[in-house]
C-alpha cells in the first residue's frame, strides 16, 4: 500500500535514517540470517539484540530517557527568550542556528514533523531565529523561506502564539492580538472559562500569558522583518464577522468587550490580579526550577515574573533559567556544514521511558530479579507523587498516588504514566514487596478516583471536558482541554485488570465506554500517539485483559481493520496527517513503533499464527540495526493531535521489543529471547 503524496503530485521520498541521539548517523541493519530460520527464531534474535541495546542505555540510577524531538519552534523561541532577557550568547546561538538550518526543507520551509508539509508559523519563527543568529535575509535559504511565507499571508496569517513572540519586539502590534486579562485568575471554579476549565498544559501557559498581555512589553527589535509581511497588516479585531448566534461570533464580541474594558480596568483590581498570577506561578514551580516539567510554560513563566519585577538573579528566575538549560540536547552535526548543535526538548520523558522499557525487557524474557529491572523499579518507586496538585481541584478528597511523566513534576501526575508504572512494577521482583504493594494500592485508589463521569479517563484531570475553552480567539493552536481518550482509558483498564479488578463496576463502565468509542472501521482514535494504530494497539490488549473474548465482534473488527491496512512490506505506518484528513488513516511509511502497536493488538486477539503477524515480525527482524534499535525519523507521538507532534526516540525500541517478546512467548515458549551473556 502506498501513502498519499507529500508534495504536489509526486510520491513521498523515503526519509533519511533516524538518529538514535541527535546528530548521530544511521547504523546498518542486521545482515540476513545464514542459517535456516523462521519468524520465531528471527524474532528471538531480534529481541536479544534489542534487549542488549536497552540494557546498555540504562542510567546507573535505574531510569531510561530517549531524546524527545519536536520541531524548531522550541529552538527559535528559546533564542527569542534569551534575546528578550538580554542573555543570548554566541555559542548557544550558533549551535541552535545550526540545528534549525539542518531541519529546513528543500522548499525553504520548516515543518512540524518529519516529512510533513511546510508550516507558516514554524517557518516564520525559524526564520526570525536565524536572523538573530546573523543569517542575512538575501541568503538563498532565507530568501526562499521569506518568499514562501509571504505567499501564504506572512506574519498576519501566523498563529496567535507566534505573533505574541513577535509583539515582544515590536514586529507585531499588541492591539492586534486577542485580549487575555489577568483578572480571569479570580473566576470561581464553577464559572465558565475559569483557568481549571483548561487542560493543565494550557492553564500553565495561559496564566503567565495574562501577565504578558497586561504588561504588553516591547523590547527594541534588532532588525525589521518587512520581508515577512505580505502587505499591510490586517487588524485582527475586526476580521471576524461571525453571527452573534454562533459561538465564534459570541467569543469575538467578548474579545471586543475585553478590549473596551482594558483602558478602564480598575487599577487596584488589576494589581491584585497580577499579584495573584505571580503567586499562582511561583507556587507551581518545581524543585528543579521548571514548571510542570514542560518547556513552554517555563518560558512564559520566566517572562511573566521578570515583567513583574523579578530580576534575573532572583532565586525563582535563576532556577527557572537553569531548568531551561537542562532541556537542551547538545551533539555534533555531521557533514560539511556540521559542528556543535543544540536541540531543545519540549519536555523530558524519563518516567514514561522507564516504565515502557521495563515492560519491554520483562516481556522479552529478562528475569524479574534482573538487576536492571530491580534498579528501574526502585527508581520508579521514588518518583511517586505524594502531594496534591491541580488535579485535586476537582477531586479535593482524593489521596495522591500517581506518577508524572518527567524527572520533576509533582503538580501534574497523569493517569497514563501511573497505569504503565504499575504494570512495570508488577514485572520486577523488587526486594521490598511491601513497599511495592503499598505504592500500587495508593496508585490504584488515585487512578480510580480520577475516572470521569462517562467512564473514561483523561490524562491529567477528571471531567476536563468544557469545549468553551477552545472557542476563545486566543486558543488557535492545539487542544486546550483534557477529555477522556481511548488510549489512556485502555492503559488504565489494562492496569486495573492486572490488579484483579475486572469485576469492579468502574472497570466495567470503562470497558463499556471503550466499546462505544470504536469507530465504524474497527479502529480506535489515538489521542497521545499516531493515531488509529496507537489507539487500536492500546485498546485491544486492554479489552482482552479485562475479559472481553478474542471472538467478540469489536475485537474481530479491529483485527480485520489491522490486517486490511498492513503495508506491502509487512510493517504498519500512519502519517500525522490522519488527524485532519481521513484519507491518511493508517497510511504512511512503515515504522518500528507503529508496527509494534499493530502486533500487540493482533497478539492480544490470539492472532499469533496468522500471516499478517508473521509478516510484521519479519519486517521488524529485517529492518533492525546492528545496534539492536530501529531507524525511525517519523514522529509517532502526539502532544496535540496534528498541531504538536513528538518523536520519542525510545519508542523505536520499546514497542517493537514488547511485541517481539510476546510473539515468541506465544508461538514458541521454549525459544524465549533474552541476553545470553546476562
Amino acid at each position: 500500500m502506498t501513502a498519499p503524496s507529500t508534495t504536489d503530485g509526486g510520491t513521498p521520498p523515503r526519509p533519511p535514517a533516524a538518529r538514535t541521539t541527535v546528530g548521530a548517523g544511521p547504523a546498518p541493519v542486521l545482515p540476513a540470517a545464514t542459517t535456516p530460520s523462521g519468524p520465531p527464531e528471527d524474532a528471538a534474535r531480534a529481541a536479544e539484540a534489542a534487549v542488549r541495546h536497552l540494557l546498555a542505555r540504562q542510567d546507573e540510577e535505574g531510569w531510561w530517557k530517549g531524546d524527545l524531538e519536536t520541531n524548531v519552534t522550541m529552538d527559535a523561541e528559546d533564542l527569542l527568550l534569551r534575546e528578550f532577557l538580554g542573555i543570548r550568547d554566541a555559542r548557544t546561538t550558533e549551535a541552535a542556528a545550526r540545528w534549525i538550518r539542518s531541519r529546513q526543507r528543500a522548499d525553504g520551509t520548516w515543518s512540524t514533523f518529519h516529512g510533513g508539509p511546510g508550516d507558516l508559523s514554524a517557518t516564520v519563527e525559524a526564520y526570525t531565529a536565524l536572523r538573530l543568529a546573523g543569517d542575512p535575509p538575501d541568503a538563498a535559504h532565507m530568501a526562499a523561506a521569506s518568499a514562501w511565507a509571504r505567499e501564504r499571508g506572512g506574519i498576519a496569517a501566523t498563529r496567535v502564539f507566534t505573533r505574541v513572540w513577535l509583539a515582544l519586539f515590536g514586529w507585531w502590534s499588541w492591539d492586534d492580538l486577542p485580549e487575555l486579562p489577568p483578572e480571569m485568575i479570580f473566576l470561581p471554579r464553577w464559572f465558565p472559562l475559569n483557568i481549571y476549565d483548561f487542560g493543565c498544559w494550557a492553564r500553565q501557559t495561559i496564566v503567565p500569558l495574562t501577565v504578558v498581555s497586561a504588561k504588553r512589553p516591547v523590547r527594541r527589535a534588532p532588525f525589521p522583518l518587512d520581508e515577512l509581511r505580505a502587505g499591510p497588516d490586517t487588524a485582527q479585531r475586526g476580521a471576524t464577522r461571525a453571527p452573534l448566534t454562533s459561538w465564534d461570533g459570541l467569543f469575538h464580541r467578548l474579545d471586543r468587550a475585553l478590549r473596551a474594558y482594558r483602558p478602564f480596568a480598575l487599577r487596584p483590581l488589576r494589581r491584585a490580579a497580577l499579584a495573584a498570577c505571580a503567586r499562582w506561578i511561583t507556587e507551581r514551580q518545581e524543585n528543579d526550577g521548571c514548571w510542570g516539567g514542560i518547556q513552554p510554560p517555563a518560558v512564559y513563566s520566566v517572562i511573566a515574573l521578570h515583567l513583574l519585577g523579578h530580576d534575573l538573579d532572583h532565586p525563582v528566575l535563576r532556577a527557572g533559567l537553569a531548568s531551561l538549560d537542562r532541556y537542551a540536547v547538545w551533539s555534533e552535526l555531521p557533514g560539511p556544514d556540521g559542528g556543535p548543535c543544540r536541540m531543545v526538548e519540549a519536555c523530558q520523558s524519563p518516567v514514561w521511558d522507564t516504565c515502557l522499557a521495563t515492560v519491554a525487557l520483562a516481556e522479552a524474557g529478562l528475569p524479574a530479579d534482573h538487576p536492571a529491572l530491580v534498579r528501574a523499579a526502585d527508581w520508579m518507586l521514588g518518583e511517586q507523587v505524594r502531594r496534591p496538585g491541580d488535579w485535586s481541584v476537582r477531586r479535593p478528597r482524593l489521596e495522591p498516588g500517581g506518577w508524572a511523566f518527567e524527572f520533576h513534576n509533582d503538580t501534574y501526575p497523569d493517569t497514563d504514566d501511573t497505569a504503565e508504572v504499575v504494570l512495570a512494577l508488577r514485572r520486577a521482583a523488587h526486594p521490598d514487596r511491601e513497599r511495592v504493594d503499598t505504592a500500587v494500592r495508593r496508585a490504584v485508589r488515585w487512578t480510580l478516583g480520577m475516572q470521569s463521569a462517562g467512564g473514561g479517563w483523561g490524562a491529567f484531570d477528571a471531567d476536563n471536558t468544557s469545549r468553551l475553552a477552545g472557542r476563545l480567539p486566543f486558543c488557535d493552536f492545539g487542544e486546550v482541554i483534557d477529555p477522556p481518550s481511548a488510549d489512556v482509558t485502555a492503559h488504565v483498564v489494562e492496569m486495573l485488570a492486572g490488579e484483579g479488578l475486572v469485576g469492579d463496576r468502574r472497570v466495567r463502565r470503562a470497558v463499556t465506554w471503550l466499546l462505544a468509542e470504536q469507530e465504524p472501521s474497527g479502529a480506535w482514535f489515538g489521542r497521545w500517539g499516531v493515531n488509529h494504530l496507537y489507539g487500536t494497539g492500546s485498546v485491544v490488549p486492554a479489552l482482552t485483559a479485562a475479559g472481553v473474548p478474542a471472538g467478540h465482534p469489536a475485537v474481530r473488527r479491529a483485527v480485520d481493520w489491522l490486517k486490511s491496512v498492513q503495508n506491502e512490506d509487512g510493517g504498519w505506518g500512519e502519517d500525522l496527517r490522519s488527524y485532519p484528513d481521513p484519507e491518511w488513516i493508517a497510511r504512511g511509511d512503515s515504522t518500528a513503533s507503529q508496527t509494534g502497536w499493530a502486533l500487540l493488538a493482533l497478539l492480544a486477539a490470539g492472532e499469533e499464527d496468522c500471516k499478517a503477524v508473521e509478516r510484521g515480525v519479519s519486517w521488524l527482524a529485517r529492518t533492525q540495526r546492528e545496534d539492536g534499535s530501529w531507524d525511525e525519523p517519523q514522529f509517532t507521538g502526539t502532544g496535540f493531535p496534528w498541531d504538536f507532534s513528538i518523536n520519542y526516540h525510545l519508542y523505536r525500541v520499546v514497542f517493537p521489543l514488547t511485541a517481539l517478546g510476546r510473539y515468541v512467548a506465544a508461538v514458541r515458549p521454549t525459544v524465549r529471547p533474552g541476553p545470553r551473556d546476562g
